[in-house]
């Protein structure tokens, strides 16, 4: 058994993690709530302009009217792979980068295999995690989180169609953590590019409640562009929302543990000081034999 000194600096240093993790738990959970609150004020907005593209394009033959949209052999793919820039949250990282590799290796095996499978990191951690395993990765946008605001995005965004419309990819994933709770992240991956235009719908399913000004053909144009920076922004909102979820419940999980842990630790000291003091009355008991024989 340990000597109780040994036990109480464990105890000390235990105590000391304690209160570290409970504080980046506090920290963690009051970004959540704006976090939160971000994601859920986008995803009405994202999902509707989505909705009205898809009603619109499905009545026109948008693949030959849209660099966005043009439908490509797939010969060369690029995987954006959005984690965060920090760690201590858990599986988080880890999960959503070995799902953007198993898209490579399951959707993708036959470009991966020719070496034509790139990615695109958004976050330190993913970076590293697919650097460690010597995946090719081909940009860096990791700056996204040093101020979270669409704004910032948009170079990223049309950076990443460039890449698309200039031809230097034939088909764009994005793998992310979307947020659904404190607790719960749903791994996500969704197709980025070429645009998806519904044309399997039939006329008679095509809503036509909209007012078109000046034209069907130029709102098609214009919203696509539109379109594709906000659904990035969202998932990396979705992300950075999900990444505090999950910080927020590791680091609530190793303060339950680091309580739990110190009582252990007390009840060892305990035992061992009882211990202790009870050698020390027997050797002065047996002391005192000694003395009077």
């Amino acid at each position: 058994m340990p000597n109780l000194k040994e036990i109480r600096v464990r105890i000390a240093s235990v105590n000391t993690t304690k209160q570290i993790t409970s504080a980046m738990k506090m920290v963690s959970a009051a970004k959540l709530k704006r976090a939160q609150d971000a994601i859920i004020q986008m995803r009405p907005y994202a999902s509707k302009l989505k909705e009205i593209l898809a009603d619109i394009s499905a009545s026109l033959d948008v693949a030959d009217d849209n660099m966005f949209s043009k439908v490509r052999p797939i010969e060369k793919v690029l995987i954006v792979l959005v984690s965060s820039n920090r760690g201590m949250c858990g599986a988080f990282n880890a999960n959503v980068a070995k799902r953007a590799i198993e898209i490579a290796q399951t959707k993708y095996e036959k470009q991966l295999t020719n070496g034509n499978v790139h990615f695109l990191t958004i976050g330190k951690k993913g970076q590293e995690y697919l650097k460690a395993r010597k995946y090719s990765i081909v940009d860096t946008q990791n700056q996204v989180y040093d101020k979270l605001q669409f704004e910032n995005v948009i170079p990223v965004a049309e950076s990443i169609m460039l890449k698309f419309a200039n031809g230097e990819y034939d088909v764009i994933e994005v793998a992310y953590n979307q947020f659904k709770n404190a607790a719960v992240q749903n791994l996500t991956d969704e197709q980025f590019l070429p645009v998806q235009t519904n044309k399997d719908k039939t006329k008679g399913n095509i809503k036509n409640d909209y007012i078109y000004e000046p034209s069907k053909e130029y709102i098609v144009q214009e919203l696509i562009p539109k379109m594709l920076k906000i659904q990035l922004f969202k998932a990396i909102l979705d992300s950075y929302a999900s990444e505090q979820g999950a910080r927020m419940t590791a680091m609530h999980k190793a303060t339950d543990n680091a309580v739990e842990m110190i009582r252990s630790l007390t009840l060892n000291y305990n035992k061992a000081r009882q211990a202790a003091i009870t050698n020390q009355i027997l050797e002065v008991v047996g002391g005192a034999e000694a003395l009077k024989g």
